[in-house]
């Protein structure tokens, strides 16, 4: 009786795990708050000259990639370029509803960031302790 309980035990686990989503994957920065945006409002002429400023920049995307192994880098993406510039390793941990910044080598914690919003192609994260400042991520790959 017990070996079967131990297979119906570790179906539930497979398609439970199988069922959950992973933060595996590129993510694209579409959007971040600081805490003096999210506490101010903008008045109609502040947000055309917001817009008319943004589409006058260069084409730049910040990218975060989490990988399989519990590694990740993030970089900075020109237009053109198929190469990141300034890119930065680093180790992470998925813990909960929280992502865990590891130290390279030693393993501590760096920085906690807590997990808003999640889905299969949008990600929303604040650092634990600034939850009026937030980054908004699309999944690109």
């Amino acid at each position: 009786m017990k070996p079967y309980a131990l297979v119906l035990l570790a179906l539930i686990v497979a398609g439970t795990s199988a069922a959950a989503q992973s933060i595996v994957g590129t993510w694209q920065l579409i959007g971040e708050k600081t805490c003096l945006e999210s506490q101010m409002t903008e008045s109609s002429t502040e947000q055309e000259l917001k817009q008319s400023m943004s589409s006058e920049r260069n084409s730049v995307a910040r990218v975060i990639k989490f990988k399989n192994n519990g590694t990740g880098e993030e970089g900075i993406f020109t237009a053109g370029s198929r190469k990141g510039g300034s890119m930065n390793a680093f180790r992470y941990r998925v813990n909960g509803k929280e992502i865990l910044l590891l130290d390279k080598k030693s393993g501590t914690i760096l920085q906690t960031l807590v997990m808003d919003e999640f889905s299969s192609t949008a990600l929303r994260v604040h650092i634990s302790n600034k939850d009026c400042e937030t980054k908004s991520f699309t999944r690109i790959k």
